[in-house]
């Protein structure tokens, strides 16, 4: 586990917030001068810390309006199955997020549809034309109260 000072620290929580803040900006921010923060970024990237930079966008914005959580059940849960199921999954844009569960579900799915008719397609032509599946749960969110993807760091 790699360990973060507090200025390692407080580099992250300013880009987690914006990530095209400029090198001047961020080490005015932390209390460095460019050359060494543009260092520990750099270093923060190569230990693979930070991953990638990326834009968000708002779904509703973009036409998708509709959040869907999923809980699958598979038949077995041997490893072929899980790896299968897995790798369809990955494959679908749809998908924004999935994770492999314990207790009675084995997968959570958060799935993003312009409509319901939207989902319904995704659901009969992808989802359920999957082997190994027992059963599907589909929960709808009404609201988002909390979206973030910032760690607290």
């Amino acid at each position: 586990m790699p360990t973060l000072d507090a200025i390692d620290r407080k580099i992250l929580g300013v880009l987690q917030t914006d990530s095209r803040t400029t090198m001047q900006n961020l080490a005015e921010q932390v209390g460095l001068s460019i050359s060494p923060c543009h260092r520990r970024v750099k270093l923060l990237e190569e230990r693979g810390i930070i991953t990638r930079y990326m834009a968000l966008v708002d779904q509703k914005a973009v036409g998708l309006p509709v959040s869907v959580f999923i809980s699958i059940k598979l038949v077995r849960q041997k490893e072929e199955d899980l790896n299968r199921f897995a790798k369809a999954i990955s494959k679908w844009d749809e998908v924004l997020e999935c994770y492999l569960m314990t207790g009675n579900r084995d997968y959570l799915l958060r799935v993003v549809a312009a409509d319901l008719s939207s989902y319904e397609a995704f659901l009969k032509n992808k989802l359920t034309r999957l082997d190994g599946i027992a059963s599907i749960e589909s929960s709808f969110a009404l609201s988002q109260v909390k979206y973030t993807i910032a760690l607290p760091v």
